[in-house]
């Protein structure tokens, strides 16, 4: 915005023309100073964070929660593995959202034969869903919201960080880092919205990384494929998380507390999972070198689990939505509230993350509003209304 004493037409062009240069410099990259802000706190997260955590139990001790119905994605490895298990040993009904059903399958025997005398069968189920297809999102959602039945927590767990694989983009056009951890969860909550309304008071808890303090989202290249920033698969992870929270901040203020659904982002720490297969020889000599600062899949499940159960949670959203505070509530690894990145504060940035996101997944921006006032909303992805 100009100065209000400037008078002269020149002096007003002159400083446009800087303005304008220095939105596009924004544009284009972090600050040196934000990067290395952020760098600073990723490797105080991998030195500290057993420390930090060392009062946390392993594994979490959950609270009561057998009339919770959850949603997990991404919950046959890592994570999201620990987390489906130990929701269902303590009673949750858990719908295993996956690409590949049989393993999920597999992985419920497994687990129902080292369950067997111990109390009732675990209570859990497969539902395919492949978050590289927004087509298969709306088909998972359809399915679930026809049901009729509610649903307290959607865990968004599932993630990619294809480490030094090239630029590759999904079958709906959009760069992978960009669709599994950002477009397709969107999509999933927005379209779930009907079910988290009937378990309300529910949940939606998205699975972020500390990676994300160095992260940039440039709303005009959300695929990044211009000239103003050089692909890599670092660049497309920490961007894609920073995307999750600004759009979790929005939707997190959309959702009136009237509606009783919370928005969450955690980080789970820096994690030994699945990840570590595309790291190179010698990044995984590193990771066996440090076992004491890698937290295991077992570990990294407790900060999700506890926003997904403890009953203070909701209380914590409902404070910073009276404070309208700029960013949802995010979670540290060690189950504490904690502010993202400076950059995550920007809120004309979160908005346009919004807007765009709801233009990239065919929806439109007031979706929220239309669905809560029980209104059929349509989606150019499955080919069917989204609301019962």
């Amino acid at each position: 915005m100009l100065m209000e004493g400037l008078t002269s037409s020149s002096d007003e062009l002159k400083k446009k023309k800087e303005e304008k240069n220095n939105n596009n410099n924004k544009k284009g990259a972090l600050g040196w100073i934000e990067w290395l802000r952020g760098w600073m706190y990723v490797i105080h997260e991998m030195l500290f964070q057993r420390i930090l955590a060392s009062h946390l139990q392993n594994p979490m001790p959950l609270p009561p929660v057998n009339d919770l119905t959850c949603i997990v994605t991404g919950s046959t490895s890592g994570i999201g593995r620990e987390i489906a298990r130990q929701l269902a040993e303590s009673g949750a009904h858990v719908v295993m959202a996956v690409r590949n059903p049989k393993a999920a399958l597999d992985l419920i025997q497994k687990w129902q034969n080292e369950w067997s005398g111990m109390g009732l069968p675990l209570n859990i189920e497969v539902m395919e869903l492949d978050l590289l297809s927004l087509d298969s999102v709306v088909k998972f959602a359809e399915a679930y919201n026809a049901r009729m039945g509610p649903l307290h927590a959607l865990i968004n767990n599932a993630g990619i960080f294809s480490i030094g694989e090239p630029q590759k983009f999904s079958k709906d056009g959009y760069e992978e880092h960009l669709q599994v951890n950002h477009l397709a969860p969107a999509l999933l909550s927005i379209l779930l919205l009907p079910s988290l309304i009937r378990g309300s008071p529910s949940r939606i808890i998205n699975v972020n990384s500390v990676m994300h303090y160095v992260g940039f989202v440039d709303t005009e290249d959300m695929n990044i494929i211009s000239s103003k920033r050089k692909f890599t698969s670092l660049v497309g992870y920490s961007s894609s998380k920073l995307a999750q929270v600004m759009f979790s901040s929005v939707l997190h203020k959309k959702l009136p507390v009237e509606s009783g659904i919370n928005v969450v982002c955690v980080s789970p720490g820096i994690v030994h999972t699945n990840v570590a297969r595309d790291l190179s020889k010698f990044v995984q000599a590193a990771y066996g070198l440090i076992p004491y600062f890698i937290f295991s899949p077992q570990e990294g499940s407790r900060s999700t689990l506890f926003a997904a159960t403890d009953p203070q949670v909701p209380e914590y959203c409902e404070l910073l939505k009276a404070d309208k505070w700029p960013v949802c509530a995010f979670l540290s690894q060690e189950c504490r509230p904690t502010n993202p990145s400076e950059e995550a504060h920007n809120v004309e940035t979160s908005y346009q993350v919004w807007e765009k996101t709801m233009e990239m997944v065919g929806l439109t921006s007031d979706v929220v509003e239309r669905l809560l006032e029980g209104e059929q909303v349509g989606c150019r992805y499955g080919g069917t209304d989204l609301a019962d």
